[in-house]
């Protein structure tokens, strides 16, 4: 039954809050202007532009297909869900009334613990694209080693204040949109004086399910996260107004900024010369030239690009983690996540769980990829990624089939918005959006399958991993509802 588990009291306020915000303003702090920043901010990242540039010219039709298709139902669901709900659980709380506290408990361990999984990937990125500029020749175990360190740094910054991981992440919002820029616009001069590394006609823009199609679930992976923006109901000014304005045109933007830059790949480097780790480099290079201004032009936006991967994962690791420990705080995870900072008041046990688990699965992935012969940066890090990404993609697998059981089982609640069209249209959109979702998933897992071919060196680890954290989520679900059935006694 829908909303099992969550207090009546709960329920009557988060009702009044939904009726509050019918009125044409809240008295919130938020406008047009600050919730589209804010959730460009947390969207839009860089570390898979090169992934995106590796479908070549067809990514752009690729972008804009997702767009059309995809964000825009996804984003009509989640500002219906958020000003239906307001409050800051998200996909939780809305998975949670629809589906009762075992589903919610899900929903919060893959939040969670897809950080700690994705981190590894980013920052082996980092390391690659380090090793690219300043040490060609250094080894993949090395460049593990930086990976290490640079996860118990972001996991220090997150434990000493909430202060020092905001000006991190506000500088890296500002970096990312530097260096797409100098992407974007260097590649359209480059292009103008040495011709255009690869052709723009409307049979290479066309899309098509060769080899290349693996990457396509990267630029699904990069439109999510919309939803954040609703979860801001209750400081959101005129939310009925500003909620859709806001959702959809800075998913315009942020699809913008990442066709703007992965063009500007295009245009100086062959897709065929596109690296996924180090392609980024590789396109500053030959922007930029060799010489001494040109070289200093390398590194510093390189450094801003490395800067950003940083800021992504302070910028995530601070959200899941204060959501694990609150989530931890009423039972439904170990009690060892429950630690709160006596000073600062940080999640230092989500924190510190988060970095262990990040060391132990870039030296697990190593020794796998080592062993198996394969151990280059780019394999290394797609496969981290895919697995990541693929428990990132999990709880929107749930988000979907809960706006249609609620719009069914909670059909009174106010809806500030509510999109217009009877259950045919609801259906239609959900259905949509779960083989967005779905598809994203498989071409993670088996990146080949259109072509016939499954790499199963690859496909192993990847859905090995899959399984073994469905697993250990499972277990401590079981673990979860025995401590939830004493804290009721």
């Amino acid at each position: 039954m829908g909303g099992q588990g969550v207090p009546w009291s709960h329920l009557e306020k988060q009702k009044r809050e939904s009726e509050t915000m019918t009125e044409e303003n809240t008295g919130g702090k938020m406008g047009l202007m600050s919730l589209t920043l804010f959730s460009v901010c947390a969207v839009l990242v860089i570390d898979t532009l090169t992934a995106s540039a590796m479908l070549g010219p067809s990514a752009i039709t690729w972008w804009l297909i997702t767009l059309v298709l995809f964000v825009i139902p996804y984003g009509l669901i989640s500002i219906e869900l958020g000003t239906a709900y307001p409050g800051e659980g998200g996909i939780y709380d809305w998975v949670k009334r629809a589906f009762g506290t075992r589903w919610a408990v899900r929903t919060t361990w893959f939040y969670w613990i897809n950080v700690a999984l994705w981190m590894p990937a980013v920052y082996i990125m980092f390391a690659g694209m380090f090793a690219e500029m300043f040490m060609p020749d250094l080894g993949i175990w090395w460049q593990i080693l930086i990976c290490i360190a640079l996860t118990w740094l972001t996991v220090y910054i997150c434990n000493i204040s909430v202060d020092a991981g905001v000006w991190v992440v506000n500088l890296g919002a500002a970096a990312k949109i530097i260096v797409i820029g100098v992407l974007g616009i260097g590649g359209a001069i480059y292009a103008a004086k040495n011709g255009i590394a690869n052709e723009f006609t409307w049979e290479t823009m066309t899309p098509s399910f060769d080899s290349a199609l693996g990457f396509l679930p990267v630029i699904v992976f990069n439109l999510l996260g919309f939803e954040l923006i609703a979860t801001m109901g209750k400081e959101i000014k005129n939310p009925k107004r500003d909620l859709p304005l806001s959702v959809f045109l800075s998913a315009g933007i942020v699809t913008g900024l990442y066709i703007f830059g992965t063009i500007g790949i295009l245009l100086a480097l062959p897709v065929e010369q596109v690296g996924l780790v180090a392609g980024i480099i590789e396109t500053l290079k030959t922007l930029f030239g060799d010489s001494a201004a040109g070289t200093f032009m390398v590194y510093a936006v390189g450094c801003l690009a490395l800067f950003t991967f940083v800021a992504n994962m302070v910028t995530w690791t601070m959200g899941a983690s204060r959501a694990a420990m609150e989530a931890a705080q009423t039972g439904e995870l170990p009690e060892m996540v429950a630690q709160e900072h006596p000073v600062h008041g940080t999640p230092v046990g989500a924190n510190n769980i988060t970095g262990v688990i990040s060391v132990a699965v870039i030296v697990i992935y190593g020794l796998v990829l080592t062993v198996m012969g394969s151990a280059t940066g780019d394999e290394l890090f797609w496969t981290v990624f895919a697995f990541s990404s693929c428990i990132f993609l999990l709880p929107y697998l749930f988000m979907f089939p809960a706006h249609l059981k609620l719009r069914y089982a909670d059909a009174d609640t106010p809806r500030p918005f509510k999109i217009k069209g009877g259950m045919g249209v609801q259906w239609a959109m959900s259905l949509i959006s779960l083989v967005f979702i779905g598809q994203a998933v498989l071409l993670f897992i088996f990146p080949d399958i259109f072509s016939g071919v499954i790499e199963w060196g690859y496909t192993i680890p990847v859905a090995l991993g899959v399984l073994i954290t469905i697993g250990i989520g499972e277990y401590l679900l079981n673990g979860a509802e025995k401590r939830m059935a004493k804290m009721e006694r």
